[in-house]
């Protein structure tokens, strides 16, 4: 059967089994599966059979093939029709996404019960005409799916193989290149290899070795096939070809990139061997070994197989990021010399092929196969880490806890790991040739079990509950003793962090002056993520370019936990209860001039602007006035960013444990005690102990020979003074405990004593991670729901050094062994104080429950909050708490990628884009024109809700504001795929739908077309387009809190200024360009050396257009309009350091703000919100809400109102002209939903205990006109002054002007500003606005 007519009859049958239940079934009926089931016995008979259905059925089968004609584009044959129905309970036909051109990428699944997924069926695949000039296997696959279809029942060994199997078929995942290519093509001259866009799919995957500089648009069938593998957890794979006859398997390329001849094998290499035979033994060509192509007619493969590197390296193949991403052994199987064969070939290699592919199928079924249950109740584990014991490829169970290791006959030690379980391992698992073993495990939760796990022995029976010892195996030493250069640094961490992706996940936190990555490898359990309850550990290393041993001895400990992740104990102890994030080098780019073999030098000590970034920190007895350097402020960001414990800072010139304080006030030489002096002096010896040289105390004899450190370990300043030091500012400004570390007398020893480096070290340096286990931990928990209360304070009594809670409401805090007296406080609560005692060894476990402050009006008795609180209430409580603690918000974005076709669109195509969702989305987008620009081009304003045409005024509003400078335009097309993302995941994501629902956005995607006109891609700092055709900044026109308008406003202008006039608006947010910060109201300057740090931090070469590139002011009165005369805060968010950066950029952008942009949606539903109404119900619309005694906001229709509000108790005032003032107090949490309150007005008749007309009466008939004028210029100029002083978000000259802020909670991206709205009242004077960003 041709392919197009094959694919057609598969789309027929889904059609009828989605359709037909549509028209509804006639009573006493049978089954819709037992009518599709009707075999007809002959070609003809199919019309007998439509009068079957149309016996039961309550419209005609005419009708049905109508509706089919309709959807598809298509008549429908009788043939075809016959075809749809013959096999539908052993297949499903799905698309997994479309190709360049938008054809769709089939993939027909083949198994019992093919629409549900269920325990004990290992998942396969095969995959063919990726080069879509290569044909053989797409035929090949569509003749497998038939012979597999046709023979269910009737061959025994497919029945069997489709009962146990669920198996995935994709004949062409190219179809794009093939309709390019041309029959009888052999060499491929006639073109279709590529996609559409001219990229080589195998060439497009992830590497190992290598970064593929691919963008997604370029190569959609690769994103879809990477998020296929990913999902589905496949097993067993097979990636067909053509060219030539022989089956590759991984690695397909290697470090070197030697083209040809260099044998890359991977750790599973005599089992990929092994696969490769399968194929090749059966096929009669391919097991020659000479498939004598004409091409390369003296091309011979030994027994048909051969490793793909060694033929000829494939960097970004996707058999390699089978093996390496997912639980998938892949290998390549080339089907012909010819690559486009003539038709009349097909039948033959359909017989040289079935055989191999079927036998390839079976070998899913090798190996050890099991399940990972819980112990305590049984339940699936899904995500736990499979480990055999010496080969360093490990997989993860899928979601009924079931997996499926492919392993050779032997014996096998297997452990099961799962976060917050004991691991265990069984020893001795005999694995036999053919059905695979089965072996399942029983993890315990985390308890007092012995830190190494449970060990069993292994029986033929499920997991013995008995435990056994066995002989402890040494740890796996490290081999790579060399010193890496950057290049080969950053090779060696890509490598492991693709061989080891379970447990390791490389980021950077930025760049070095020169440019270079500052990278970090995190290695965990799980290593995306915070766990709550783990704590988190740093190692940094070659602060000082020349100083390199900590470099090499970090790069070292990497590659020692990841190989002995799963077999030895204690690195797996570690790993799984520890988040180490690992830096190798500090400053790269000194890194490069130092020099090998310098004793005691200064070449390469400082980063290439020539600073020393051991005194580029701010401190806290001494100015530092140099700038603050990129590195710096890097790291200074990074810290705030993860809730990191404890820290250790490796140089070399010495060998000394050194502790906080590095100086003092005087800047003597003398001992500078920090409140945490014990605790420091602790984890420094844990070190020093463990290297025997170090603990004698006299290191560098002959350098230094009167230097002395008792242990081993030394005070800083004790030792010398060095003010701007690293360690210091993260005991003063994290939760972070650090100390310095000096491996050794030489700064840049020779490469040959490396190992000498590793072998005194290693042991400490294990030691010391162990020591973030000390002390007490636990959480800090709201007594009424149980949930964690984030930025609570814990301190510790007579140690002046709180340390706060993480997002969870987790905490750590080092202690020495004692009893001690502890106080947990959080605003809006009532403080806890617990005694706990620290054992010598390990870590208490210490939780708060604090219950909230709570206070009615008129000092009433607080009410039980759960007598009337409305249960649609308490749900959207738990809904934006769920969103705003933890990893809510991260998991919807995640629940929500869809593909974007990123590009800028001109005026016209942006209101073809705005029309066309209000066309495909009507129910919930209304399309407004705000007014004309001086082109007269409209101002459009897009509303997004469930009811968008209703006003809702008990819905908080949110705006969202881009293109006010049209040379800036990146918001305007993140707005508009902000608004396309929303759309197209309502009422398919819950979340999504419950935000719009609960919300009113409206977003105006470009306030200044005229200007984007004029403006150009790639224009960085370009002014050209900035301003209107006036030549107006639009950011300068609006009437703010400084000046009185002289002049008219622009058309533009007036037309936001009607919109923010309309109030209703809860928050703003505006986007713009040419710098990377927030700014807020009012434009200030305060805290210079803040500002300038954040922006050197971001932009090298600040652009004329943001606020100085340093966050510095100038009158931007569009923000206060919006507080003073629209009562409501705005933010303005600068996106990016170009103002007009390449289209390629948008999609990183957009991937950097989506989160932030979500948060917005959730932190408009927080601070306190109400409704004011008189003791019969009624709403009073316009009644003034007063805000601690300054802010304003004004309740709408309905009487209701809204107001963001910083976490805390907050009074809260409302007046109304004829009833008696109100007062309430509430307490506004940083993670919940507006509290809610009414407030009911008395009629207030009686004014001096006389009647209200009499008092109005007298007092008009006594006062003159001079008192009337008094009173009125006096009015006026009380209303003025309030009015210059009130406001949200106004930047702080004092510490004390903290109440008056109103704080959203940063829930971002790990790059966007947008993720770090505002300062926390914890932070000190150096942190910037964005210190608390979650960035991972």
């Amino acid at each position: 059967m041709p392919t197009t007519h094959f694919f057609r009859y598969l789309q027929i049958r889904n059609f009828v089994r989605t359709h037909i239940p549509q028209y509804g079934m006639k009573p006493n009926s049978p089954t819709l599966d037992s009518l599709i089931l009707v075999k007809p016995h002959s070609k003809g008979s199919v019309s007998r059979l439509y009068d079957v259905l149309q016996a039961h059925i309550e419209v005609s089968t005419d009708t049905i093939k109508r509706a089919w004609e309709q959807e598809l584009g298509s008549e429908i044959s009788d043939e075809d029709w016959f075809m749809a129905m013959k096999y539908p309970y052993i297949s499903n036909l799905s698309s997994i996404g479309q190709s360049v051109q938008g054809r769709e990428l089939w993939v027909m699944r083949i198994t019992k019960d093919p629409n549900a997924d269920v325990p004990g069926k290992p998942k396969c695949k095969y995959v063919g005409n990726m080069h879509g000039d290569e044909t053989i296997s797409r035929q090949v696959l569509v003749y497998l799916v038939n012979y597999l279809l046709t023979r269910y029942g009737e061959d025994p060994r497919i029945t069997e193989l489709l009962t146990s199997t669920d198996i995935y078929i994709m004949p062409s995942m190219n179809p794009d290149g093939f309709e390019r290519s041309r029959e009888g093509d052999c060499s491929g001259d006639a073109g279709g290899r590529s996609n559409a866009k001219n990229m080589d799919l195998n060439r497009s995957f992830p590497d190992q070795f290598d970064k593929i500089n691919v963008q997604q648009d370029d190569v959609p069938e690769v994103t879809a096939v990477i998020k296929w593998i990913l999902e589905k957890k496949f097993v067993l794979s097979g990636n067909l070809h053509g060219g030539t006859v022989v089956a590759s398997y991984p690695f397909d390329d290697s470090a070197s990139h030697k083209m040809q001849g260099y044998y890359s094998s991977s750790v599973d290499d005599n089992l990929f061997k092994h696969l490769a035979l399968t194929y090749a033994k059966n096929h009669p060509v391919m097991r020659t070994g000479e498939p004598k192509c004409p091409d390369t007619p003296d091309e011979t493969f030994e027994d048909g197989i051969v490793n793909g590197a060694k033929w000829y390296d494939v960097p970004g193949g996707m058999q390699d990021y089978n093996y390496l991403n997912g639980n998938c052994l892949e290998i390549t199987m080339e089907l012909s010399c010819c690559k486009f064969p003539p038709a009349s070939e097909l039948k033959k290699e359909w017989d040289y092929n079935r055989e191999s592919l079927i036998a390839y199928l079976e070998q899913v079924h090798i190996g050890v196969r099991g399940y990972v249950n819980e112990a305590t109740n049984g339940t699936a584990l899904p995500d736990a880490s499979i480990v055999v014991v010496g080969i360093n490829h490990n997989l993860t169970t899928a979601k009924f806890g079931d997996f499926y290791r492919l392993l050779l006959p032997g014996t096998y030690n297997v452990s099961a790991i799962a976060t917050g379980y004991m691991p265990m391992t069984v020893v001795g698992v005999q694995v036999v040739e053919g059905k695979a073993t089965e072996l399942n495990f029983t993890l315990a939760p985390l308890g007092n079990e012995p830190t190494g796990g449970i060990t069993v022995p292994f029986t033929t029976t499920t997991v013995p509950t008995t435990t056994s010892s066995s002989t402890p195996q040494e740890p796996i030493q490290p081999q790579d003793f060399r010193h890496h250069h950057y290049n080969d640094m950053e090779l060696f961490l890509r490598m492991y962090s693709n061989r080891f992706h379970s447990i390791a996940h490389l980021y950077s936190i930025g760049k070095s002056a020169e440019d270079r990555e500052l990278y970090v490898m995190v290695i965990s359990d799980n290593p995306t993520v915070h766990e709550p309850g783990e704590p988190e550990f740093k190692y940094i290393a070659n602060m000082h370019g020349n100083e390199v041993v900590g470099r090499e001895l970090l790069l070292n400990l990497i590659e020692y936990l990841c190989h002995n992740y799963g077999s030895d104990p204690e690195v797996t102890q570690l790993v799984n209860t520890t988040r180490i994030h690992i830096m190798p080098s500090m400053n790269p780019d000194g890194y490069e001039i130092a020099r090998e073999g310098d004793v005691r030098g200064y070449t390469g000590r400082n980063n290439s602007n020539n600073f020393d970034l051991n005194r580029n920190f701010p401190d806290q007895f001494t100015t530092i006035t140099e700038p603050r350097q990129p590195e710096t402020i890097a790291v200074m960001n990074w810290l705030k960013s993860y809730p990191f414990v404890l820290s250790a800072n490796l140089h070399g010139g010495s060998l000394v444990v050194n502790y906080p304080y590095d100086d003092d006030k005087q800047g003597r030489t003398e001992y500078s005690k920090c409140p945490d002096d014990k605790v420091f002096k602790q984890v420094a010896r844990s070190y020093s102990q463990e290297n025997a040289l170090m603990h004698k105390g006299h290191p560098c004899e002959d350098l230094y020979p009167s230097a002395f450190f008792e242990d081993g370990i030394t005070n800083g300043a004790n030792w010398y003074n060095v003010p701007g030091g690293m360690q210091d500012w993260n005991y003063l400004n994290t939760n972070c405990f650090e100390v310095t570390i000096e491996l050794g007398c030489v700064k840049y020893p020779k490469a040959q004593h490396l190992p000498l480096y590793w072998d005194q070290n290693h042991r400490a340096l294990l030691q010391y991670i162990h020591q973030v286990h000390r002390g007490v931990k636990g959480m800090v928990i709201d007594i009424k729901d149980g949930t964690g209360i984030p930025n609570a304070t814990i301190m510790v009594e007579e140690i002046d050094h709180p340390i706060t809670t993480n997002l969870a409401g987790d905490y750590w805090r080092l202690l020495v062994p004692g009893t001690y007296h502890l106080t947990a406080s959080a605003r809006g609560y009532n403080s806890v104080k617990i005694y706990a005692t620290v054992p010598e060894e390990g870590v208490e476990l210490v939780d708060f429950r604090l219950t909230r402050v709570r206070s009615e009006p008129n000092g009433q008795a607080p009410k039980d909050p759960g007598a009337t609180q409305d249960p649609a209430e308490v749900v959207f409580q738990s809904f934006i708490k769920d969103l705003s603690l933890g990893q809510g918000l991260e998991q919807l974005v995640q629940s929500t990628i869809t593909e974007s076709s990123f590009r800028y669109r001109r005026y016209k195509e942006l209101s073809e884009f705005l029309r066309g969702l209000t066309l495909n989305f009507p129910k919930i987008t209304s399309l407004h024109s705000l007014g004309q620009s001086v082109e007269y081009r409209t101002i459009w304003a897009l509303e997004i809700s469930n009811k968008p045409d209703e006003p809702e005024t008990a819905k908080p509003k949110i705006r969202l504001v881009g293109g006010i400078h049209g040379n800036a335009p990146v918001g305007t097309e993140l707005l508009l795929e902000f608004a396309a993302f929303l759309c197209i995941n309502y009422d398919k994501n819950p979340t999504i739908t419950r935000l719009i629902n609960e919300t009113r956005i409206v977003i105006l995607p470009s306030i200044n077309p005229d200007g984007r006109e004029l403006a150009r891609e790639k224009q960085c700092t370009s002014t050209v387009g900035m301003t209107n055709t006036h030549g107006k900044d639009l950011d300068t026109d609006f009437f703010g809190n400084a000046s009185q308008r002289v002049v008219e406003a622009q058309p533009e202008t007036r037309a936001v200024m009607d919109l923010i006039l309309e109030r209703g608006f809860t928050l703003s947010v505006a986007l713009d360009g040419g710098s990377l910060l927030a700014t807020y109201p009012y434009d200030k300057p305060v805290q210079p050396g803040n500002s300038e740090v954040l922006g050197q931090c971001v932009c090298q070469q600040p652009s004329q257009d943001a606020p100085g590139g340093y966050g510095m002011s100038k009158q931007w009165p569009e923000y206060d309009f919006s507080v003073d005369f629209g009562h409501c805060p705005e933010i303005t968010v600068y996106t990016g350091c170009c103002l007009f950066p390449p289209a390629k950029q948008l999609a990183t952008l957009w991937a950097e703000n989506r989160k932030a942009l979500l948060s917005m949606l959730v932190e408009v539903h927080k601070g306190v919100r109400g409704m004011v109404k008189d003791k019969s119900g009624k709403p009073i619309v316009g009644a003034m809400i007063v805000l601690n005694g300054g802010v304003r906001v004004f309740t709408a229709e309905g009487g209701y109102f809204h107001a963001l509000l910083a976490p805390g108790n907050h009074n809260i005032e409302a007046v109304a002209d004829g009833y008696q003032q109100q007062r309430q107090e509430v307490v506004v949490s940083s993670y919940e939903a507006a509290s809610s309150i009414i407030i009911e007005f008395d009629m207030d008749n009686r004014i001096f205990g006389l009647p209200r007309e009499f008092v109005v009466a007298t007092a008009a008939a006594s006062m003159t006109a001079l008192v009337v004028t008094a009173c009125i210029i006096w009015c006026v100029c009380s209303a003025k002054s309030n009015q210059q002083k009130d406001g949200f978000h106004r930047l702080r000259q004092h510490r004390d002007d903290y109440e008056d802020e109103i704080r959203l909670t940063s829930m971002g991206s790990k790059k966007s500003l947008l993720s770090n709205e505002f300062q926390d009242e914890s932070e000190s004077d150096e942190d910037t606005l964005y210190a608390n960003a979650n960035k991972l």
